[in-house]
């Protein structure tokens, strides 16, 4: 399958953005108060010790359609960049994370860039947007595959690795009766994938 090059324009012309296949990028240039560097680095940090806490885990996987996301602080401590990818439309991705933890805790963070109104402000997406600044190119590894398609090839992947480590599996694979399933090129194919 051939990878996307980025030229495909979000599916929401009115929001900035490229996708790829089911994902979308999204990337905000901020500047940062003067004065308010040290402060967005500390609550970056509780952010990141934050990445541990079971209710932000929670709030993401129930949101169920970010890929990644990465906050920096460059230019001599004078701007701030939030980038993520995500599947579906940009208007729910924001109005879902304004909906949890995780919209508190971005409320926290952007509250150091000027002009922020707050992520539940009726104005937060019109601020996002023009701060928002397009991939030059964009490219995903998985273009075909949302978060939770991946969730559901996780959960499969355990549970068929489990039925592998069964003695009941074995002597089924040894089994005269199952010699002609066990000898299609699928049930090979699926073998060869489960032990790579």
């Amino acid at each position: 399958m051939a990878a996307n090059t980025g030229a495909t324009q979000s599916a929401h012309p009115e929001r900035p953005g490229r996708s790829d296949g089911v994902c979308s990028e999204f990337t905000v240039f901020t500047k940062i108060k003067p004065g308010h560097a040290d402060s967005l680095r500390e609550d970056l940090a509780k952010l990141a010790d934050a990445a541990d806490d079971k209710r932000v885990h929670a709030a993401v996987r129930q949101i169920g359609t970010l890929h990644d996301a990465r906050h920096v602080i460059f230019d001599d401590d004078t701007r701030f960049m939030f980038a993520s990818v995500f599947d579906g439309s940009w208007d729910t991705y924001i109005d879902d994370f304004a909906q949890t933890v995780v919209g508190d805790r971005f409320d926290q963070v952007f509250s150091h860039s000027e002009g922020f109104p707050g992520v539940k402000d009726p104005g937060a997406k019109d601020w996002f947007v023009a701060h928002q600044e397009p991939a030059g190119v964009f490219v995903s590894a998985y273009p075909d595959l949302t978060v939770q398609q991946i969730y559901k090839d996780q959960r499969v992947d355990e549970a068929f690795q489990q039925v592998l480590d069964t003695p009941e599996f074995r002597e089924a694979l040894d089994n005269p009766a199952n010699a002609q399933l066990v000898a299609t090129p699928a049930f090979q194919k699926l073998l060869e994938e489960a032990s790579a």
